[in-house]
């Protein structure tokens, strides 16, 4: 009963931290908020008993993805990016477009895990650590490198947008 009650305490917290990410104006803020929220998330998988997951969660989310966005956030005259996507009739539409597909994704997997849509679902066995990692580099080595390499070019993009006429660090 402990481990349950505890679970929706941390699930309201990170709900709550969740939405000062998305309500804060301060972008630095903002990280700060996604940081306690990774927290949070890391701390109901240990509550499950899935340490592994939750490690990864407080490692590579919590530390090394929120210091990547936050460097990306320096790198960026963020009054001018406001500006560039907050008008525009396209603008809108995408942002209403997207909130939408995000909601029925959130939806059709909230569906699926209280079992009322089973159609074309199938019941997934649970692997283990050692077999995720014989399969991630064997059968999918290949679209983890390219993963890799897709990052390693965001990062070189982002700091190219910075160098150019209206970045931060303009020459």
């Amino acid at each position: 009963m402990t481990s349950t009650v505890l679970f929706y305490l941390l699930s309201v917290v990170s709900i709550v931290f969740a939405l000062g990410v998305l309500f804060n104006p301060n972008p630095i803020f903002s990280a700060l908020y996604l940081v306690l929220t990774m927290i949070g998330m890391s701390l109901m998988f240990f509550n499950l008993e899935a340490y592994f997951i939750g490690g990864v969660q407080l490692i590579v989310y919590a530390g090394a993805v929120t210091v990547l966005f936050v460097m990306v956030l320096m790198l960026f005259d963020l009054k001018k990016e406001k500006q560039a996507f907050t008008k525009g009739l396209f603008s809108s539409l995408l942002k209403y477009f997207s909130a939408g597909a995000l909601l029925f994704m959130i939806s059709g997997a909230s569906l699926m895990s209280m079992g009322l849509m089973t159609e074309g679902a199938e019941k997934a066995e649970p692997i283990t650590t050692k077999q995720l990692a014989a399969l991630l580099f064997t059968d999918y080595f290949f679209a983890f490198e390219v993963l890799g390499i897709i990052l390693l070019v965001v990062a070189i993009g982002a700091v190219t947008i910075s160098r150019i006429r209206g970045g931060t660090h303009a020459k």
